[in-house]
């Protein structure tokens, strides 16, 4: 087959006409969305598995006796995936590489399992059972055709804990729709905007290998515009909703879910910070509920349950605080590269505002 690979007659472009050469970038935009898509979607897996781990580690601590240790559960990430399509596939393919999910911890539902033979391989359980997926998993990722939607809204509604996190791909169906036929508030939808015809995501290398390509790794940083498709930040602040909804469903007083809110997206720290803490950034109470809410909350008290979907169509106190925050974004794009293993260089990634590896 090597002796095939520059061959003209098999490259993708060769029988296109003349005429049509003009819509070639759209491939390269396509492979673009994907990339971004699992870039997020296992950024957000990873940011989950740290929570869940300190929060055991908090719990463990506050244990003495030895007999107390051992009946507290590891409350580990579990990973559902509808849809076992290009995008599916993808998807399974870097979360179970990149975060890394163990095998026993993802579960896909498709029409076609018989065709994921190099999933079941891994050990992965592969069945056309949606309302079962929906029952164990905590992180339920929506792979499906915007047809097929409906229907499977009707199969899982009412299977849907108030704590599982649905993610969805779905681009045809908006948010407020998705609520209505889950009727579920626990939803995270990222919506992506091409805006240029650049094409930088290469087009030999897996999806996976792709993410730990420093530059299509940078440029697929939230904040980030290159290669021409920007994501819509409220999908970050419904990320952070999330998290204090987790801590909410374990009655975790609200000044501890900040204090862990900050270990967890505020921790990654560059040389600028370090040489003037005051410019390091923290979350607040007020961030997230308003004044009146904050003179009323008793500090043993969880913060409210917050409907993602919300926050992700409105203004929050969230939006106003940090939507000029420059530090703030350099806290969470150095953050975002550190969980992936790679270390920020200023020189390609215009903004932030130093050129050293995370620490």
């Amino acid at each position: 087959m090597n002796m095939l690979e520059d061959l003209e007659s098999l490259q993708f472009e060769y029988g296109i006409q003349k005429e049509d050469h003009s819509w070639l970038y759209l491939r390269g935009r396509s492979r673009g969305l994907m990339i971004k898509a699992c870039a997020h979607a296992t950024f957000f897996c990873k940011l989950l598995c740290n929570l869940r781990e300190s929060l055991h580690k908090k719990q463990t601590s506050r244990c003495v006796l030895t007999e107390l240790l051992a009946a507290i559960p590891n409350d580990e990430l579990k990973v559902g995936i509808i849809g076992g399509g290009n995008l599916g596939k993808q998807l399974a393919r870097v979360l179970l590489q990149l975060v890394p999910i163990p095998a026993e911890n993802l579960r896909i539902s498709t029409r076609r399992p018989e065709v994921l033979d190099e999933f079941q391989k891994l050990g992965i359980q592969c069945f056309y059972h949606n309302p079962y997926l929906v029952e164990w998993a905590n992180v339920l990722f929506l792979c499906c055709l915007p047809s097929q939607l409906p229907n499977i809204c009707v199969e899982i509604q009412t299977h849907l804990e108030k704590g599982c996190i649905v993610y969805s791909f779905v681009a045809a169906v908006p948010i407020a729709r998705l609520k209505l036929l889950l009727n579920h508030t626990n939803i995270l939808r990222p919506q992506y905007q091409c805006v240029q015809n650049v094409n930088i995501w290469g087009a030999g290398k897996d999806i996976t290998a792709a993410l730990q390509d420093p530059v299509i790794l940078q440029a697929t940083c939230p904040y980030s515009a290159a290669g021409g498709i920007i994501l819509n930040i409220k999908w970050l602040e419904g990320v952070f909703h999330a998290v204090l909804n987790i801590c909410t469903a374990k009655d975790m007083p609200h000044l501890q879910a900040l204090q862990l809110l900050n270990e967890l997206f505020l921790s990654v720290h560059f040389e600028d910070c370090e040489k003037d803490e005051a410019s390091c950034p923290k979350f607040q109470l007020h961030d997230f509920v308003d004044q009146v809410y904050t003179k009323n909350l008793p500090q043993q008290r969880p913060f409210p349950w917050f409907d993602l979907t919300a926050v992700q169509l409105k203004e929050t106190p969230f939006t106003q605080h940090f939507s000029t925050s420059t530090a703030f974004r350099d806290h969470l794009t150095y953050l975002y590269c550190d969980l992936f293993g790679i270390s920020l260089i200023k020189e390609q990634q215009p903004g932030v505002s130093t050129s050293s590896s995370s620490k």
